[in-house]
């Protein structure tokens, strides 16, 4: 059966340990964390974890009700669909040589990116948007030389009703 790629969020107590107790049930039943992002929400007693994981139908099903069961989680939901916002952020360290530097920036704003960091051989760019965006940019620096990369992994929130 195949498997695709879901975006599971869900709302837990902001408490110590919850994030590990979640992450603890995916180790234990063998299940793989793709990214993984937690924050507290606009509630501080409670913390927003989105996870993504590839599942078949059967998986996934199963995935959701253990994180039910879980004590501290409030809600869980499939933001796969889309109804759902969904956005990355992307911190791109590459190299920066005189001759092509006009060529990087020309790309950082195509990108809607911007440079965070200048240094005499590199710049730290920040990108945000869908993960194709994110992976668009990355493919298109790597000839030039991506020296470091960090990815916050997707968040999702569903679109409020109209």
């Amino acid at each position: 059966m195949k498997e695709d790629r879901h975006i599971l969020t869900m709302l837990v107590d902001n408490e110590p340990g919850v994030t590990a107790r979640v992450s603890g049930l995916f180790a234990s039943r063998g299940y793989n964390i793709e990214t993984i992002c937690g924050a507290p929400t606009a509630n501080p007693k409670m913390s927003r974890i989105t996870i993504t994981t590839k599942a078949n139908p059967d998986k996934l099903e199963q995935i959701m009700k253990q994180l039910r069961r879980l004590i501290n989680v409030i809600k869980v939901r499939d933001m796969t669909g889309e109804e759902a916002v969904k956005r990355e952020i992307a911190l791109i360290c590459v190299k920066a040589q005189p001759e092509n530097r006009t060529e990087i920036l020309r790309m950082v704003e195509t990108f809607r990116g911007r440079i965070v960091d200048t240094g005499t051989t590199h710049y730290i760019i920040e990108v945000s948007g869908g993960q194709e965006k994110i992976d668009a940019l990355l493919k298109l620096l790597e000839p030039i030389g991506i020296k470091k990369l960090a990815r916050s992994g997707i968040l999702a929130l569903y679109r409020e009703p109209e």
